[in-house]
């Protein structure tokens, strides 16, 4: 806190004012780097594997990021802490569900598959689970291959999903 108040010029109480702790601080920088670094272009001139892929990429690329260091290490930190579980859950985590959610279905819909809203949810998980699983469990850079595959796949179960309400 000292070192920030030091590189703003102004007194640490100031500091104290604004965030309660350096959790708080944290979580908002993340949200505002991750805003931009995580959103959904969903370009109409491609395909929708290639779409997804492209946006699986852009996550796979934002953990490699001093703000997805910083992710990992709140959700890690969340692990241990509850206060720190709540904040990061009711601010970043939701909000940024509440765009994956929204591009994911930007992009079934131009696809026209037609997904619940529970599907929807469940695609979400199954297209950034391996994600974060292979980060935060194995600590292991995310290839290419992997985010090939988990586009694939979502797609294909986005399909079932589909023809099963249809």
């Amino acid at each position: 806190m000292e070192g920030i108040a030091q590189r703003a010029g102004v007194a640490k109480q100031t500091i104290y004012r604004w965030w309660k702790s350096k959790v708080d601080i944290l979580l908002d920088i993340l949200a505002d780097d991750a805003r931009e670094a995580l959103e959904w272009h969903v370009d109409p001139g491609v395909g929708a594997e290639e779409a997804l892929t492209s946006h699986l990429r852009q996550v796979a690329d934002f953990f490699q990021e001093p703000a997805g260091e910083v992710l990992q290490a709140l959700l890690g930190h969340a692990q241990l802490n509850d206060d720190t579980a709540a904040s990061l859950r009711a601010g970043f985590l939701r909000e940024q569900r509440e765009r994956d959610v929204a591009g994911l279905r930007e992009l079934l819909v131009r696809e026209e598959l037609v997904v619940d809203d529970r599907g929807v949810d469940h695609l979400v998980d199954v297209a950034l689970g391996p994600l974060y699983f292979r980060v935060l469990v194995f600590r292991a850079p995310i290839d290419r291959e992997l985010v090939g595959t988990t586009a694939r796949l979502t797609l294909s179960l986005a399909r079932e999903l589909s023809a099963g309400e249809s």
